[in-house]
């Protein structure tokens, strides 16, 4: 029997599930998060994974189980940390978790898990070294190397949204904090609420990202926020590129729908890294909303 690849994408408002087979997804489900019920979401997550498994017909010894998840396991304590989601932090979600579930299971951070779906069988497919980016209510990354998360020794490889925003020049602002405890991260100039608040700063009015982006050819503030916006995400993927040079940045997240992005922002990138003569691709997602569930999936790679 093919391997079954259970993937859930544990979120704030809802768990989704999928079963992955053979590349294609045969099962999904989702459900409402049991917010701030550690032990509810324990039980919903194995709850889902044995009906998903069920449904795709597999049997015990062809499943496995990925999970995506926000924050990450610490490796020195095997505690959970850095979740919004802030009744998992400090508890050992990923042990608890494999006992309930009962089936082989590995978990990631939920931008990882993007990154992954995107370069296994995404955009980035056929690449060696992926950098994903997640712009969306937050911003986040992830790096995958042969189709392998690279997590690093700290856990933290790829938490991009947490670097310090290059150039105070093009900061042009107050310091912002984060809710990290550190001043000016990424988050807090590319994320949508971000680039949405500085408009209404600008403009007096509070508009969606959308909005704001239909209206740059009548609206001075609209512009002007959005070429801001550009330069900003340019200038912080340089410092991606001159690091780690990978073979192809994929985006995702809301903001990522942005078309301006795709036009506007990879011939300043390429510009202005090392030696000025780049070639970095900077891709638009292809999954969608289903790539951080199908990250979590192929957690388990092929045999």
């Amino acid at each position: 029997m093919a391997r079954i690849r259970i993937g859930i994408d544990l979120g704030g408002t809802k768990i989704e599930a999928i079963a992955l087979v053979e590349g294609a997804i045969a099962v999904r489900e989702r459900v409402a998060t049991p917010q701030g019920d550690y032990q509810g979401t324990i039980d919903s997550v194995a709850t889902l994974v044995r009906r998903v498994a069920v449904e795709a017909g597999g049997t015990s010894d062809a499943i496995t189980v990925g999970v995506g998840t926000p924050g990450s396991v610490d490796r020195g304590t095997g505690l959970h940390r850095n979740s919004n989601s802030t009744c998992l932090n400090g508890r050992p979600f990923q042990a608890d978790l494999a006992t309930a579930v009962g089936h082989p299971l590995r978990t990631a951070n939920d931008a990882n898990c993007f990154a992954l779906s995107e370069a296994v069988d995404g955009a980035a497919r056929g690449h060696r070294l992926v950098f994903g980016v997640i712009l969306g209510t937050g911003v986040g990354g992830g790096v995958v190397i042969d189709g392998v998360v690279h997590e690093g020794r700290n856990g933290v490889g790829g938490e991009w949204g947490h670097m310090g925003l290059p150039h105070r020049d093009i900061r042009n602002v107050a310091p912002r904090h984060c809710y990290c405890g550190r001043t000016d991260c990424l988050e807090q100039y590319l994320s949508g609420p971000a680039v949405e608040a500085e408009y209404a700063d600008r403009s007096g009015e509070a508009r969606p990202l959308a909005e704001i982006a239909a209206r740059v050819d009548a609206d001075p503030a609209a512009s002007a926020v959005l070429d801001r916006f550009h330069e900003r995400l340019a200038e912080s993927l340089v410092t991606v590129v001159d690091l780690l040079d990978p073979d192809a940045i994929v985006l995702g997240g809301g903001v990522s729908n942005l078309d301006s992005i795709y036009d506007a922002v990879p011939p300043m990138v390429n510009a202005r890294i090392f030696g000025a003569s780049g070639s970095t691709p900077i891709l638009r997602h292809l999954h969608g909303d289903s790539s951080g569930v199908r990250g979590a999936a192929w957690l388990w790679p092929e045999d």
